[in-house]
């Protein structure tokens, strides 16, 4: 079932809609009560509860579920990875790509933040650079995927650097799940950030899974949950949905091929149809649901009003700053020129997105370009 019946929902990089089986678990989950951290057998209930999500969760990135954190979100996860981790490893700096999400880059000075090249990718060079002027330990924050452009950056290579220079590494894995398959033994980092709600969750319930060994300092203290690592009473409902969207997530892999046809299809029809768009991050690997469209001419706030107000949900940036529409971060740190930066959109589609729905968008976007144009 859509979010609503008359609209056509394509910004999925923002939030997703809440799996059925979700729903099923989590309205069970609401009729009954107990705090884990009680002994009796209704705390006890829920303790079992939370473990069993935490181990669905785990197996959804291959890794131990007792080095599953749950918190709020992935805003709170990167917090915890970002100071918790420093603080453990007594790291002298923590360094990130300059097109990390707002929830990292809020922790990182700007003399820290590694450039990127003209796709999004960062620049390794310049990373290493870093590493050799740093004395002592230093956290490296780099994401998998950007939730605006969906460009897929080169952990692996990062994390050899990091190996090499006895750093650490964090990993924002939020928009990755439910797109790509996720193996935290392969990326071989130190931390990865989730968040349920961008893969049919909950909002309000995500974790931070740490490598086996890593050693993290509470950032929320005031109680012993979560192994100390991580203080105040759990989520349980929201976890609970977490760990059914984390069994669901193979399925929704299994529609990863339809999706990114889809947004193929419609990056053809706006190449055929409107030339001077242009598509960032195009040229490399990315998503397969994600697409950041500028429509030189036209601002981003014009391009999501009309659309809106023709029952078509798309957003311009990151969904934590788009309420304000400002020029992205992710775009001027690529070289765009804030004017274009100013024009652009992201599209993104997941599994309920079928061809009407980019049908709808295009016939209400294309003739913004003919207008502007005119």
């Amino acid at each position: 079932m859509a979010p609503t019946d008359s609209l056509s929902y394509l910004d999925y990089n923002a939030t997703t809609p809440v799996l059925p089986e979700v729903a099923d678990a989590v309205t069970e989950e609401l009729s009954r009560f107990g705090n884990p951290s009680s002994v009796h057998s209704a705390g006890r209930r829920a303790r079992a509860a939370v473990e069993d999500a935490r181990e669905a969760v785990g197996g959804l990135v291959n890794a131990a579920a007792q080095h599953i954190i749950f918190t709020s979100g992935g805003t709170e996860a990167n917090a915890l990875a970002l100071r918790g981790l420093a603080a453990a490893a007594r790291c002298s700096a923590v360094l990130a790509s300059a097109v990390e999400h707002p929830s990292v880059l809020a922790h990182v000075a700007e003399a820290d933040r590694i450039a990127v090249d003209a796709d999004g990718l960062i620049d390794l060079k310049a990373l290493e650079r870093e590493l050799e002027q740093r004395s002592g330990p230093v956290l490296i924050a780099l994401m998998l995927a950007n939730n605006e452009t969906g460009v897929l950056q080169p952990v692996a290579e990062a994390v050899e650097l990091a190996r090499k220079y006895g750093a650490l590494i964090h990993c924002d894995a939020v928009q990755a799940v439910g797109k790509m398959p996720m193996d935290m033994r392969a990326l071989a980092v130190d931390s990865l950030s989730l968040s349920a709600h961008k893969f049919g969750g909950l909002k309000g319930a995500g974790a931070l899974v740490l490598r086996g060994g890593v050693e993290i300092t509470a950032d929320m203290l005031g109680g012993g949950q979560e192994r100390r690592r991580r203080a105040g009473t759990e989520n349980v409902p929201g976890i609970v949905g977490f760990g059914a969207a984390a069994r669901a997530a193979a399925r929704l892999l299994d529609d990863a091929a339809r999706v990114r046809q889809l947004r193929d299809d419609m990056e053809a029809a706006i190449a055929a149809g409107v030339p001077r768009a242009k598509i960032f991050g195009k040229a490399v690997a990315r998503l397969g649901n994600t697409s950041c469209i500028a429509l030189p001419g036209v601002s981003s706030e014009t391009q999501i009003m009309r659309l809106d107000l023709a029952g078509v949900a798309v957003s311009a940036g990151s969904a934590c700053s788009s309420g304000k529409i400002a020029p992205s971060h992710v775009l001027l740190a690529m070289g765009v020129e804030p004017a274009e930066a100013k024009s652009a959109i992201r599209v993104s589609l997941g599994w309920e997105t079928m061809p009407a729905d980019i049908s709808k968008f295009l016939a209400i976007w294309r003739p913004l370009a003919s207008d502007a144009a005119a």
